[in-house]
C-alpha cells in the first residue's frame, strides 16, 4: 500500500512510464517527453478518425493517464474526420512535432502503431484499423 492509499495512481502512473519507456526504446528517442509528445499526438489523430463508440472501444484498454491523454481537447461532433490522404495524416503529425529534430515520419509513427499493437487485444486493434482509411491502415502494420 502506498503511503496515501491511492494504489490506482500509483498503478497508472507506472504503466504511463512503461508504455513511454517502451516507445523511447522503439523510437531510439533520446527524450522521453518527445515519445510521450509523439504517443499523444498520433493518439489524438487515430481517435479523430473514429466513431464516438469506437474511440470509447479503445480507450477503455489504455491506461487511465493515457486515456486522459487520449481524450484532451476531443470534440466529438467534429468526428470521424474525412482525411484523404496519408501524406494528410503525416503532415498534420509533423507540423504537431515541429521543433522536435528527432521526428522521423512515417518510421517513428509506425513505432506508435507497434507499441499500440503489443499493449492493445488483437480484437481490438483489428476493430481499429477496419474503420481507418486505407491509407492509415497501410501504414498500421497488422497485430
Amino acid at each position: 500500500m502506498t503511503t496515501q492509499g491511492l494504489e490506482v495512481i500509483d498503478h497508472t502512473v507506472h504503466l504511463t512510464h512503461e508504455w513511454i519507456n517502451e516507445l523511447a526504446r522503439r523510437l531510439e528517442y533520446a527524450s522521453h517527453r518527445t515519445s510521450l509528445r509523439l504517443l499523444r499526438v498520433v493518439l489524438h489523430r487515430i481517435r479523430d478518425h473514429l466513431s464516438v463508440d469506437e474511440a470509447a472501444q479503445l480507450s477503455a484498454q489504455l491506461p487511465v493517464m493515457i486515456r486522459g491523454f487520449f481524450f484532451e481537447g476531443w470534440v466529438p461532433k467534429v468526428t470521424p474526420i474525412k482525411e484523404r490522404r496519408g501524406e494528410d495524416f503525416v503532415s498534420f503529425i509533423h507540423k504537431q512535432m515541429d521543433q522536435t529534430r528527432d521526428f522521423r515520419g512515417v518510421a517513428d509513427i509506425t513505432c506508435v502503431f507497434d507499441l499500440l499493437n503489443a499493449r492493445i487485444s488483437r480484437g481490438e486493434i483489428e476493430d481499429v484499423r477496419a474503420r481507418l482509411p486505407e491509407y492509415l491502415r497501410a501504414m498500421w502494420p497488422p497485430p
